[in-house]
């Protein structure tokens, strides 16, 4: 038989078998062979070739192995073996062993066969050494696979992220491409995403200074068009529709940048349907903004966004009642150098959501605050003014260099505005109408002068020196000498002030004639004979003068001249109420835009006829020298606190000129009737230490302190009780130093800087942040600064002694202990005593080089 007849029995023979279990016989019956080895498995494992093979036998295999397979070395030899020095590379090549399972080559003889001169047991594979060598091979391969593993899982993961990072970039270039591609320019800054509905605007230096998401509630991304020839203006403005919903005007207002740095866009929704409402809302989150101005809550002070109130008529209000206060703006300013300006004939809607970090004005009609449509579909419009900063902005919007606030003012005018500022304010406003008497308003007036370190000032009378409100006459059965009291008060240095309301009880002498001249409020869709009745203070049952009747204003007129002929009368505050305080269902002779246009249209009737020190509240800012009210205050440590944020609110709004209420807190305030005892006089207690005015519990004594500490560096000084009241010594030297601060440097400045509020409308109580720079003076509450050179920093908590205070930037000089401290930071745990008051005056930066 020849070789290769041989070989194929022979390989035949172990189609089968593993090589790790041949036998010894089966071995012998291939000893004729002359080449042997064992070829590569799965498992890496070979042996080298024989030398004595013969080459038409190796010819053979080289022509029957795979070209792949006809390797040169193997990666697991048995380094056991010795090699002979006579063979060559080429003689010692391996073949890889084949699984078992897998088809068999057709080879020309059995790979195991060896020469049977070369055969031992140390050469056979199953001897102990060949076992042991492979066993060796097999553990030796185990760590070098794992070494590779490693290996390539981190090549697997690499390759996965890179695949995430193309996919990611990829996505994130589609994306950036379509929102440029459907973001439109206008006007330089402006920037419009028409289907998300997100207006952006930079400043000149290209920052974002306010974002805004417009016709919010529209549902889906549904698509604008061009507005059509005929709603289109010829004003420069760019107009879009989406149909049968709404319709969209932006514009660029013309400025002259000579002037300023501010630039104004105007923004003018129309609803096309009864049942959409245009809502905007304007985040805080991306731009990182905080917003101011507007108006006061319960749940909101200062700045606005820390707070949080649903949809309500921007109207004026109860701020116990978790509505807007009784003064307002509609004017928002952001940190960043953006203020909204919303037109007046808007019937607005305001929220503040901090959850979500945006404040949405929306315009809506209702059945009382905008029940006077004055288009078919609600309209909402108002401008967008930006520049470089907010300091810069804010001077800017109110500025009244075009028509100063003391042009045309009289120089009684401007001796009123610096009496007020200069002198105290006596509020007499005891709870009942029998407590008001000539003899109550001359011993109010005895004490005041045997304090003997206050200045007169004005006497402030509430509406009890009527029998009924709406009288507008004095009541002679308790003032039957009330000319010879005042004339008495005038000798003394005092003025003399009424308070008048334009509501009429039911119970007044001049109801029925009021009535029958039509002079009143009527009620809409009835009998306009018919007056339309409300509540208002203690009155269950009012009627309000139609301020917009030209029959009334004589009539009322009339009334008044008469008491300020017969009892020489210096000068009235209106108590105009709230717009909640109208009938619900009013209707003048003509209509308003909302129950707030009734108390503008109130006092611009009368400022230049009647001398006026102030109005209880305002949506507009009334001529000089009337300081609008903050609201009526309880005696609280919580009330108090909230003085200084409704202060700095109402000067950013644009009101100068405010007066705050009685140190201590207001015997009246709205909702304490529920408080008020139902017998007349003396309210009777069990408490041994309370001390006690006309029935009256007194303030605390530490919050009538503090009160009064903070009171000195306000514009006005305004007290019902009088320290002397406390039987306490050091209540009263403390009253005597604090009346000396005021008058050698707290009034001096601020007659300074009324010419400042005059001429540019920046008020006199003022933020940090419009003292200078910085993050941190915009979160502050609890201070305020007198112009830019006097910062105050009053206890409001009881019991403390200590409190963070922070200075802005420049040198100032403490005003406890005279050392001088640098600004722009926080001083912790500052020491106040209760007998002082923390205040920093400023000094030139080269002070301490001289």
């Amino acid at each position: 038989m020849d070789n290769e007849s041989k070989f194929n029995a022979l390989a035949h023979k172990f189609k089968y078998r593993s090589p790790l279990w041949i036998s010894d016989s089966d071995i012998s019956k291939s000893s004729a062979s002359q080449q042997g080895g064992l070829c590569n498995s799965d498992d890496s494992i070979g042996v080298r070739s024989s030398t004595d093979s013969s080459d038409s036998i190796n010819n053979f295999l080289d022509t029957k192995i795979p070209e792949h397979h006809q390797s040169t070395a193997s990666g697991f030899s048995d380094g056991d073996h010795p090699t002979d020095e006579n063979n060559d590379d080429d003689d010692r090549a391996k073949t890889p062993l084949r699984s078992p399972r897998r088809k068999p080559r057709r080879l020309g003889r059995s790979e195991f066969s060896m020469d049977e001169e070369d055969y031992s047991p140390s050469n056979s594979v199953t001897s102990v050494n060949s076992l042991a060598s492979l066993l060796k091979e097999k553990l030796q391969s185990i760590p070098q696979k794992i070494r590779k593993k490693p290996t390539d899982y981190k090549l697997r993961a690499f390759v996965g992220l890179m695949f995430l990072a193309v996919a990611f970039f990829v996505g994130f270039a589609y994306v950036l491409y379509h929102q440029q591609a459907l973001t439109k320019a206008y006007y330089d800054n402006v920037q419009f995403n028409e289907p998300k509905r997100i207006i952006r605007i930079f400043n000149r230096d290209d920052h974002e200074i306010l974002k805004a998401t417009l016709a919010v509630g529209l549902e889906g991304k549904v698509k604008s068009y061009p507005c059509l020839p005929e709603d289109r203006r010829n004003d420069g403005s760019e107009c879009l529709e989406w149909l049968h919903t709404l319709r969209f005007y932006l514009k660029c207002l013309p400025h002259d940048p000579g002037v300023d740095n501010t630039t104004c866009y105007s923004v003018h929704w129309k609803a096309l349907r009864n049942d959409v409402y245009p809502n905007d809302c304007f985040d805080w989150t991306d731009t990182k903004v905080h917003w101011y101005g507007g108006a006061q809550s319960l749940n909101i002070t200062w700045p606005l966004n820390t707070g949080s109130i649903d949809y309500t008529p921007f109207i004026t209000g109860d701020i116990q009642k978790s509505q807007w206060s009784n003064v307002l703006s509609r004017y928002l300013i952001n940190s960043k150098g953006a203020a909204i300006i919303i037109d007046e004939e808007t019937p607005l809607q305001v929220s503040i959501n901090s959850a979500r970090k945006e404040i949405c004005v929306r315009a809506k009609y209702d059945d009382f605050a905008y029940v006077n449509k004055l288009t078919e579909f609600p309209e909402m419009k108002y401008n967008i003014c930006t520049s470089h900063d907010m300091k810069s902005l804010h001077s800017s919007i109110h500025n009244h260099r075009r028509a100063p606030l003391w042009d045309g003012l009289k120089p009684a005018d401007m001796q009123t505005l610096e009496s007020l500022i200069s002198e105290p304010v006596w509020q007499i406003a005891p709870r009942f109408k029998h407590e008001l008497q000539a003899e109550t308003i001359s011993q109010y007036t005895e004490d005041v002068i045997n304090l003997g370190f206050l200045k007169q000032g004005h006497v402030l009378i509430n509406e009890f020196w009527q029998n009924e409100i709406g009288d507008l006459s004095v009541d002679t059965n308790r003032f039957e000498t009330l000319n010879i009291t005042v004339d008495k008060l005038h000798r003394r240095g005092f003025k003399v002030a009424f308070t008048i309301q334009p509501f009429v009880s039911t119970e007044s002498v001049n109801f029925a004639e009021c009535v029958q001249r039509r002079l009143l409020i009527s009620e809409r869709n009835s009998d306009r004979r018919i007056p339309a009745l409300t509540r208002f203070k203690s009155l269950a049952s009012a009627g309000v003068l139609d301020i917009t009747n030209n029959r009334s204003v004589p009539w009322i007129l009339e009334k008044l001249e008469a008491v300020i002929d017969e009892y020489h009368i210096d000068s009235f505050y209106f108590d105009l109420g709230v717009a909640y305080d109208m009938p619900h269902y009013y209707e003048c002779e003509k209509r308003l835009i909302n129950p707030d246009q009734y108390k503008t249209l109130f006092t611009k009737t009368f400022e230049k006829t009647l001398n006026i020190i102030g109005v209880s509240s305002a949506v507009f800012l009334p001529r000089p020298p009337i300081f609008v009210s903050l609201p009526p205050f309880e005696s609280s440590w919580e009330a108090m606190a909230m003085v200084i944020p409704a202060m700095l609110t109402y000067g950013v709004d644009g009101y100068p000129f405010v007066m705050p209420g009685a140190v201590g807190g207001d015997i009246y305030w709205p909702g304490s009737e529920q408080f008020l005892p139902f017998s007349k006089g003396f309210m009777e207690t069990n408490m041994t230490n309370t001390t006690q005015e006309n029935g009256i519990e007194l303030p605390e004594r530490e919050l009538y302190i503090r009160w009064l500490q903070m009171a000195t560096f306000l514009p006005v000084m305004k007290f019902t009780h009088l320290p002397s009241k406390y039987n306490d010594e050091k209540v009263l030297e403390m009253a005597k130093n604090l009346t000396s601060l005021r008058q050698k440097l707290i009034t001096p400045l601020l007659l300074k800087y009324k010419r400042e509020a005059l001429e540019e409308g920046l008020p006199l109580i003022r933020p940090l942040w419009l003292v200078s720079g910085g993050d941190a003076a915009l979160m502050v509450q609890d201070e305020f600064a007198i112009g830019d050179e006097i910062v105050v920093a009053p206890i409001l908590n009881p019991g403390e002694t200590t409190r963070e205070v922070y200075l802005p930037a420049g040198l100032w000089q403490d005003g406890i202990d005279g050392s001088l401290r640098k600004g722009n930071r926080w001083m912790h745990e500052y020491k106040v005593p209760l007998e002082r008051v923390a205040y920093f005056i400023r000094k030139p930066d080269d002070m301490r080089f001289k």
